[in-house]
């Protein structure tokens, strides 16, 4: 493609099965639409666009996962879902993931309904096939998810009437890793022995998604009254953050 000057644009990197999602809700948008109408949508960001390779995991977080507004027929529902996952156990449950296999040139996927039937050994087990590049465990992701999971475990601590109810975590990492010299990321034969940190250190990020059924004290819609932290959102990233940490030392 070239801009309005006839330069050549940038080839932006796509993930195919993103790109597949995409295609397929505008064609299901288009077919329900008016084109005569005019229509309101949510414009949400793709929090994956700078990484050329994403590896995602989605996750469900806390033990309790139906909002103040749900009927007793879906808050049976939520509750049984809880109980019978990790949920209920760990206060985190894997909703998807998707991990880029460098020996292979393929993402592994794993979706929502893998996720509820994981017992708490196959809860570590599935995160360390998201850390796994079907070459080695990436024991390099484990420090910056780690600190990025405990300034947010920080800022949770301090609510005092936040609920988060079925809202998500996402972690985001790239899945190409880097390399200098054809050595291995964070190493190189030069004089300094190891890569400068900014140029060594992998892209990550951890992101809360998912707000709707979100409530605090002063809320418009809010027929609760919670006070002090959500301690359910607080026992799964504590876990999470423990179990990760686990992982990394035992390779």
């Amino acid at each position: 493609m070239e801009d309005a000057n006839g330069n050549q644009a940038e080839k932006n990197s796509y993930n195919p099965w993103g790109l597949h999602c995409h295609k397929q809700q505008l064609n299901r948008l288009s077919s329900k639409c008016n084109e005569n109408k005019h229509h309101q949508f949510l414009l949400l960001e793709n929090v994956v666009s700078k990484y050329k390779y994403p590896c995602i995991l989605d996750l469900k977080m806390g033990t309790r996962q139906h909002g103040d507004d749900a009927s007793e027929e879906k808050k049976a529902r939520q509750i049984k879902k809880c109980e019978q996952s990790t949920s209920a156990s760990l206060g985190v449950r894997i909703c998807g993931l998707q991990v880029y296999q460098a020996d292979t040139v393929q993402y592994l996927c794993n979706d929502k309904y893998y996720g509820r039937k994981l017992s708490p050994d196959g809860f570590k087990q599935a995160l360390c096939q998201f850390l796994h590049n079907g070459i080695h465990l990436r024991t390099d992701l484990a420090e910056p998810i780690v600190c990025q999971l405990k300034a947010l475990l920080s800022i949770i601590k301090k609510q005092s009437s936040y609920r988060f109810y079925s809202s998500s975590l996402l972690i985001i990492y790239e899945g190409l890793e880097k390399t200098i010299d054809s050595h291995p990321q964070g190493y190189s034969q030069n004089t300094s022995g190891t890569i400068p940190h900014d140029i060594s250190s992998p892209k990550v990020d951890v992101r809360m998604i998912d707000f709707a059924h979100t409530t605090y004290k002063g809320s418009r819609y809010n027929q609760t009254i919670y006070d002090g932290p959500d301690h359910g959102y607080i026992f799964g990233l504590e876990n999470l953050i423990k179990i990760i940490q686990n992982i990394s030392e035992a390779e």
